[in-house]
């Protein structure tokens, strides 16, 4: 029997690309996102379910996991990738505005997933949980206070989940993408696109291909003896 992949915030960019290698990897696999319309276009795409879900709303995600373990089976691999941005300089910042939005989807989100999918992995004694944070948590980056908290917390988090369950055969790892090509980052101006790519060791931008690749080692058999590890995906931008 196939094990089951969950993947939040799947249904475009990165989130789009992790969801369809594991299809093809012989996972089945379901999504979860915020938008009705977008997770009924990736369906007829991709013939990938989804379900509609505020990872924020913690009784929501612990009622939607239920619903999914009902429909689909047991979660197996759990890849957190939901995220959000409200970039501000701190000064600017609000805590309406920026700050708690941020926080309550990128950090309380990744915490009520994780919280509702681990207790089956640690029964069962096998689980993945890939929490996708970003080379900003591990450096900083300009007008992304908010951002860059969640994403170093997300990678605290991970270390600390990891040694609560590493006896139980569960991992829990992070995978840090840099400067990856999506709809957002491909509106770009060319010039802006260049400057980046200038800053980049490995001469390109990285495609969301590439941090599905990450996800799906981390999820295999072969990675059983990782955890608590965060994966740099970034073309040597930054080398933490």
């Amino acid at each position: 029997m196939a094990r089951v992949a969950l993947v939040t915030g799947g249904t475009r960019g990165i989130g789009a690309a992790i969801a369809k290698r594991l299809k093809n990897d012989g996972y089945t696999v379901v999504v979860v996102d915020v938008v009705d319309e977008q997770i009924a276009k990736f369906k007829e795409e991709t013939g990938i379910p989804g379900y509609k879900l505020d990872v924020s709303d913690t009784a929501a995600v612990q009622a939607t996991f239920k619903q999914i373990e009902a429909d689909v089976g047991p979660i197996d691999v759990l890849v957190n990738n939901a995220g959000i941005t409200r970039d501000a300089r701190m000064v600017k910042m609000t805590r309406e505005r920026n700050w708690d939005p941020v926080i309550g989807v990128n950090l309380t989100g990744v915490f009520n997933t994780t919280q509702a999918a681990l207790p089956g992995m640690t029964d069962r004694k096998w689980g993945r949980v890939i929490n996708i944070s970003s080379m900003n948590g591990q450096r900083g980056q300009f007008g992304q206070t908010n951002y860059s908290a969640t994403k170093a917390g997300m990678i605290g988090f991970s270390r600390s989940v990891a040694l609560e369950c590493a006896n139980k055969n569960v991992t829990v790892n992070c995978i840090a993408p840099g400067f990856i090509l999506t709809e957002m980052t491909g509106a770009m101006p060319k010039e802006i696109l260049d400057g980046e790519v200038a800053k980049i060791p490995a001469g390109r931008i990285g495609q969301p291909s590439d941090i599905a690749a990450g996800v799906a080692f981390l999820a295999s058999d072969d990675a059983a003896f990782i955890t608590g590890m965060t994966l740099s995906i970034n073309g040597g931008q930054f080398m933490p």
